[in-house]
């Protein structure tokens, strides 16, 4: 089963690999989906809705703009929230993707989220990945690796157990976490990005969550 499973991944994979067109790579970001048109678009239906806020907490660190990788088109970054106080016991990851249909979005969109879950003890990040105006599937795939290789490379820094990572994300940010999980362990789907020698095994844990 798993090695039809296997199979089936890479002939997909391969066909869209084949049949993509390089006329949607523009080089520009597209910022479309962000928070506030998202907001201003739903308001009407829904006007009891409001912004989550931001949450500054003193026991929670927060480190910004993070560069992981690089990519021949650009530099990728991530965002790292954090509990300060130190701890005995090594906590649990929750890597978070953001949506936007593979094409728009930003890693700025869930920091409400990812603050709360720092408050309760999880080490949280979130990356940055080549969108599709600026590099061909499965660059974001790759570029996703490449952050949880990150997180086992800096593990030791924030106190991180490596066999509690979970990967999850929203709308097109939910696909790329499944997807992880889909291809732990998978050879070609790892890309040639940095931190190679943390390349994931297929035992090790990776608990993928789309919403």
């Amino acid at each position: 089963m798993k090695s039809i499973i296997f199979f089936i991944v890479c002939a997909i994979s391969s066909i869209i690999t084949i049949a993509q067109s390089t006329v949607g790579i523009t080089g520009i970001r597209d910022t479309s989906y962000n928070i506030l048109n998202e907001y201003n678009k739903h308001l009407k239906n829904y006007p009891g809705i409001q912004i989550a806020k931001e949450t500054s907490y003193p026991y929670v660190k927060e480190e910004k703009n993070i560069a992981y990788c690089k990519t021949p088109q650009r530099e990728l970054k991530l965002d790292v929230f954090y509990p300060k106080e130190k701890s005995k016991i090594k906590r649990t990851a929750i890597l978070f993707i953001h949506g936007g249909g593979w094409r728009s979005g930003n890693k700025s969109m869930h920091y409400p989220l990812l603050q709360e879950l720092a408050s309760l003890g999880y080490v949280c990040i979130t990356p940055e990945y080549r969108l599709s105006t600026e590099a061909l599937y499965p660059a974001g795939v790759h570029d996703i690796k490449t952050s949880i290789r990150w997180i086992r490379q800096h593990a030791k820094q924030y106190n991180i157990d490596v066999n509690k990572i979970v990967v999850a994300g929203h709308s097109a940010g939910g696909e790329l976490a499944a997807f992880m999980g889909a291809t732990n362990g998978m050879k070609q789907f790892e890309g040639e990005g940095c931190y190679q020698n943390f390349q994931v095994k297929p035992m090790q844990s990776l608990i993928s969550m789309a919403h």
